[in-house]
């Protein structure tokens, strides 16, 4: 049983333990009504608290049982509250650590609440497109107030107790408890004290509900929460469904609750978000390397490089608490590396978002070297030198020479050979690649590249690691430009197509941006550098002849246009800043290039550009998935949301994809195919595309 039953004297005590947030799931919620019939028909109890065992009162719905007949099935929590409210013996919630969601629902449901000081108290389900959808709109403001509630409702975010307690008025909690260990000690001896006055029973449903500006207020909230998330429908209905509290019978206010609830769970938003946070806790999960696989203890970091990759990944360690030595070959770009780190953080101090004191402790962690001698004690040694093969072999003979047993060598390359990389030492099993994304102190991903010999205990320490510095760590295997960059080719050089067909940059970048990708690919590439898309076309001519790309951005780099970097790229810009316009130059040479090619400019719609450009990856992205490349689906959605500005809203391009159907994306595909000046046998689906477009699935 996942709720355990025993009686204290004359107070029965139910304990919810299903770890690792005591999630009500359907064993939970029978062992709470259970629980409840007991204490019911035992003359001997007087009272009941309702606690959970462990590190949690209960952080709400079990995510396990998402999606399942176990989520729905009777009873489902809002049966478990009205028991709960239905008993003729008072029920006191002895609440600790975390009480969220369905959690905080389930208290609102008892007739009293007492509560450890540190709690963290939330409705969060916003963060899954939803509303809360167990009473939480309904009782919360009738508890904390209507401004209070809404606040906590629409953000999802986690207040402490103590702060909830010292509100004016506030009815959620009837007494602070001394500390999470005696909570439940003193919920019993406050529930003794209620028998012996005669135990009332008071329902947080009976309180009033109202604001004093009444509808004017909740007007002023629906155009700000519009606002700020004009993509996700759940924050104003939020804001609507605590507006009912105020204005229905509580019954009829719950109703509304649940259409809404119901209603939001089939947006394709709601969807997003839900696929999002399990993708999430999915990423860290390796299929063949066990949760419980020893992990190296990382002490010490070593970086090779102070440049602007080596200082951001120097930082997200340091900001860890993370000792961090640096490596450069002379003392000036040592000092100049320092000196950018130094004015990253001072920014962070002037604007209020770090505090004087945690700035002088993480420059403290912070020491530097020219000499790998220095790196003997090392842990991780992380390189962030040139991207160039005989590079990296150098520096890796000499990490091989240098570094102790043990320490784990990682490389930043964005797109070399990993096992290549690991053959320059005796150590291959030591060996893996991280790769960080500009800026690395800000940019969320890492995709951690696994080499045919990379240990396990080397793959699982670098997984947490990435977690300890605040990183979505994702696997890829080796292949040209792993995950990421793989499929952002695809995009690219679709791109560039549209460009010789009749587009111009300008007109390829709204429609992307509107489809609410941060930015298109010419403002991306001005933002990165033309150069460096142009060095992987003139490596790929040699290795692969036969991929075909469109001469544009060719010419544009020959013109010298390299982007932000040197004033101009597809766009021009003016000293100092990043606004990007368009260019009379760039559109008369791609003019000037269709001429040459003998080809007639047709008009292009944005409907044909976003599915070109996303489909791209979609199909680039299920090869991946055959080659085992990525183990999950989700694991390249986490790599676009986090590293290459996909829409949130839509959950990622495999997730997309699904939403869309896999059948009318092969279709879609076969159609591309059929166009001469696009590259036909790159739209042949993906047979993993075909398998399951056949059965109906998605990804």
């Amino acid at each position: 049983m996942t709720a355990e039953y025993q009686v204290r004297g004359d107070v029965a005590v139910i304990t919810l333990n299903n770890p690792p947030v005591n999630g009500l799931g359907y064993a939970t919620r029978r062992g709470i009504t259970d629980g409840l019939a007991n204490a019911l028909g035992d003359a001997a109890v007087k009272a009941i608290v309702i606690t959970g065992a462990g590190k949690a009162f209960s952080g709400g719905a079990d995510i396990k049982e998402f999606g399942s007949p176990k989520a729905l099935a009777e009873p489902n929590l809002l049966s478990v509250i009205l028991a709960l409210e239905a008993s003729t013996k008072p029920i006191v919630a002895a609440i600790h650590t975390v009480c969220m969601g369905g959690g905080l629902e389930l208290a609102l449901g008892c007739h009293y609440r007492v509560a450890a000081p540190g709690t963290n108290v939330a409705l969060p389900e916003v963060k899954l497109g939803l509303i809360p959808g167990a009473g939480g709109t309904q009782r919360l403001p009738r508890v904390l107030g209507v401004e209070t509630a809404l606040n906590m409702i629409v953000s999802g975010e986690p207040v402490k107790s103590e702060m909830l307690a010292s509100l004016p008025g506030q009815k959620l909690f009837d007494k602070m408890a001394a500390s999470a260990e005696t909570v439940v000690a003193e919920a019993i001896e406050f529930a003794q004290g209620v028998v012996a006055k005669g135990s009332e029973m008071p329902l947080v449903r009976n309180l009033p509900c109202k604001h004093p500006q009444g509808d004017a207020y909740f007007q002023f909230a629906k155009n700000m929460v519009a606002g700020m998330a004009k993509n996700f429908p759940a924050p104003v209905k939020c804001v609507e469904t605590v507006q009912a509290a105020t204005k229905l019978k509580f019954d009829d206010g719950m109703a509304e609750e649940r259409r809404v609830f119901t209603a939001l769970m089939f947006t394709p938003e709601s969807a997003a978000l839900r696929h999002i946070f399990m993708a999430e806790r999915g990423a860290s999960k390796i299929p063949d390397v066990a949760d419980d696989t020893p992990k190296r203890e990382i002490k010490l970091v070593g970086v090779i490089g102070a440049g602007t990759m080596g200082g951001g990944i120097s930082m997200n360690f340091l900001n860890a608490g993370i000792p961090v030595k640096i490596l450069e070959m002379k003392q000036e770009a040592l000092d100049r590396g320092v000196a950018t780190i130094r004015k990253n953080y001072e920014a962070q101090v002037k604007k209020g978002k770090l505090k004087q004191d945690k700035y002088d402790q993480r420059m403290s962690l912070l020491s530097t070297t020219l000499s790998y001698d220095d790196f003997k004690d090392c842990d991780l040694i992380i390189e962030a030198v040139f991207e160039e093969m005989g590079v990296k072999e150098q520096v890796f003979k000499k990490l091989d020479e240098v570094a102790k047993q043990g320490a784990i060598l990682a490389s930043n390359t964005s797109t070399l050979d990993v096992n290549k990389i690991a053959s320059f030492t005796k150590r291959p099993q030591d060996v893996v690649g991280m790769h960080f994304f500009s800026p690395a102190n800000v940019m969320k991903l890492l995709e951690v590249v696994r080499g045919e010999k990379t240990a396990k205990d080397v793959l699982a320490t670098v997984m947490a690691i990435g977690k300890k510095i605040k990183k979505t760590a994702v696997v890829s295997g080796v292949c040209d430009g792993f995950i990421g960059n793989r499929m952002i080719e695809q995009y690219s050089r679709q791109a560039g197509f549209l460009l010789d067909e009749g587009a111009t940059p300008q007109q390829v970048d709204k429609a992307i941006e509107k489809f609410g990708f941060a930015m298109g690919p010419f403002r991306m590439g001005d933002l990165a550098g033309n150069d460096i898309g142009w060095a992987i076309r003139k490596r790929r001519a040699v290795e692969q002849p036969d991929m075909k790309y469109s001469r544009t951005a060719d010419k544009l780099c020959e013109l010298g246009r390299f982007g932000q970097k040197t004033g101009a790229g597809w766009y021009d810009y003016k000293p100092g800043k990043r606004d990007a316009i368009p260019s009379e130059l760039v559109n008369k040479m791609v003019e000037d290039h269709r001429k040459e090619l003998g080809i007639t400019p047709r008009k292009i719609s944005d409907e044909e550009i976003v599915q070109r450009l996303v489909f791209a990856l979609v199909n680039e992205g299920a090869h991946i998935l055959e080659d085992g490349i990525a183990s999950k689906a989700g694991d390249i959605d986490m790599v676009y949301l986090t590293g290459y500005g996909f829409p949130i809203w839509r959950g990622g391009p495999m997730h997309y994809a699904s939403q869309v159907g896999l059948y009318n994306v092969a279709s879609t595909m076969k159609r591309f195919a059929a166009n001469p000046l696009d590259d036909g046998a790159f739209w042949e689906p993906a047979a993993l595309i075909q398998k399951l477009a056949a059965e109906g699935k998605g990804f």
